[in-house]
């Protein structure tokens, strides 16, 4: 199956379920291998925001995810409709720090995306089987993943006291999804408002968005749409969480209580999985395509390509270009680099910021490459995701992988780096590049 995107722009208005505010959320087409971006259309320089299990941050009574000092709070209900349509790139603006609550459900999501006309795009969606299983526990509620040739949900809910327990097992087709899930909605126990309330949160709450429980009794504006529609609500949060994994998961989730927080866990577990599983199958790509794509990029086209000079060059060779979009470059550390003198004295340890740079030049070359080198300048916007693992010192050489994940017209280029010692990732960083014409 490929991936898909929506032919056309669409938006909903409403207002938040804890911050109470009203905020316009705006779904647009994105391009293949785009994903799935929130753009804070409120903040200055409207940042970015990607959804991901590395990225999330509260958990109570919602998903957040951030970036630095932005972030996105109760994402789960429109990460849900777009996991359980199978919509794998689009841009979603909105101009506050939470999406509308609507009727506490997905199904003005899936309906808004539906009134938006999803399209297949001529790239495969990217599929990951679940291997081995895996399992996450806390106190009475737990989450297994079991491998499985589709995407099933077995879950199991119930209220502290027991008398809402319920049950059900279904296969996450998008129409299954639209019909039996998406129209579920959020619920809270009445003695649990108060303290919710004191800590900040549900602050647009009503009988509008959610279901109420007091005691024996239902409080809601409509009756039940489902018998059991509590434990639907529980598997649309779910699909909801798998959705930060950023692939078409293929397992059997069966749960009992589950939660944002428990859901989170078993998502970082799975992506281990799924990182160590594809780390291992690019260390094999990147072995076979440097002996038949050596090149002969050495510092004197680097020169020729960069404006960089002496001491600030940090590309020693280009060893190979993998493909159009990639390609894997080397710089040597040796004692005689100027900024030892100072970074430590005792101690060499090569500045990370300098690792960076050396991500971003290599990025460049590649940008650049896509215009023949010619009359252009590729400048380092800004830099996201970044990591530093193993300090650097004189003798290694520092490996740099780079690959170009997305362009933004023909001037814009997003490419995600990693620099390696001996095989181990020392540092990594998501990059944003803009190329202009030289001056």
């Amino acid at each position: 199956m490929g991936q898909r995107t929506i032919s056309k722009e669409v938006s909903i208005q409403g207002i938040g379920l804890h911050t109470g505010k009203t905020v316009r959320l705006i779904f647009k087409p994105a391009p293949a291998n785009g994903g799935i971006v929130f753009r804070r259309v409120d903040l200055y320089n409207k940042p970015e925001l990607r959804p991901s299990a590395e990225a999330v941050g509260d958990l109570v009574r919602c998903t957040t995810i951030s970036s630095g000092d932005v972030q996105i709070h109760t994402v789960e209900h429109v990460l849900s409709a777009l996991n359980g349509l199978r919509i794998d790139n689009i841009f979603i603006e909105i101009d506050a720090e939470e999406p509308p609550a609507l009727d506490g459900s997905a199904k003005y999501y899936t309906n808004l995306l539906c009134e938006a006309e999803p399209i297949g795009l001529d790239v495969e969606r990217k599929i990951f089987k679940l291997h081995t299983p895996i399992s996450v526990t806390e106190g009475n509620r737990s989450l297994i993943a079991l491998p499985y040739d589709g995407f099933k949900i077995t879950c199991t809910s119930a209220d502290d006291r027991g008398i809402y327990t319920q049950h059900l097992s279904l296969d996450m087709t998008p129409e299954n999804y639209m019909s039996d899930i998406a129209p579920a909605r959020t619920f809270a126990v009445y003695e649990d408002i108060e303290p919710l309330l004191q800590c900040g949160k549900i602050q647009g709450a009503s009988l509008d968005s959610a279901i109420l429980i007091k005691g024996d009794q239902i409080l809601s504006k409509e009756p039940l749409r489902f018998t059991d529609e509590f434990v639907r609500h529980k598997m649309l949060d779910i699909v909801g969480d798998m959705a930060l994994l950023g692939v078409d998961l293929r397992c059997h989730i069966i749960a009992v209580r589950p939660g944002h927080a428990l859901n989170v866990q078993l998502a970082k577990k799975i992506w281990e999985q799924y990182r160590n599983g594809t780390q291992t199958a690019v260390h094999r790509t990147e072995f076979k395509t440097s002996i038949i794509k050596n090149t002969d990029f050495d510092i004197v086209k680097v020169l020729n390509t960069l404006p960089h000079r002496y001491p600030f060059i940090l590309i020693d060779r280009v060893i190979a270009f993998i493909d159009d979009d990639s390609l894997r470059a080397v710089k040597n550390v040796t004692i005689n680099e100027p900024y030892f003198v100072g970074h430590y004295p005792g101690h060499p340890v090569m500045p990370g910021v300098l690792q960076i740079e050396a991500m971003a030049q290599a990025a460049g070359i590649l940008m650049l490459r896509r215009y023949q080198y010619e009359q252009r300048l590729a400048y380092f916007m800004s830099c996201d995701r970044v990591k530093f693992r193993k300090p650097v010192i004189p003798g290694d050489q520092l490996e740099i992988f780079v690959k170009i994940v997305k362009y933004r017209g023909d001037k814009i280029g997003v490419a995600s780096a990693e620099c390696k010692v001996e095989g181990q990732i020392v540092s990594s960083a998501e990059l944003v590049f803009s190329v202009i014409k030289a001056p």
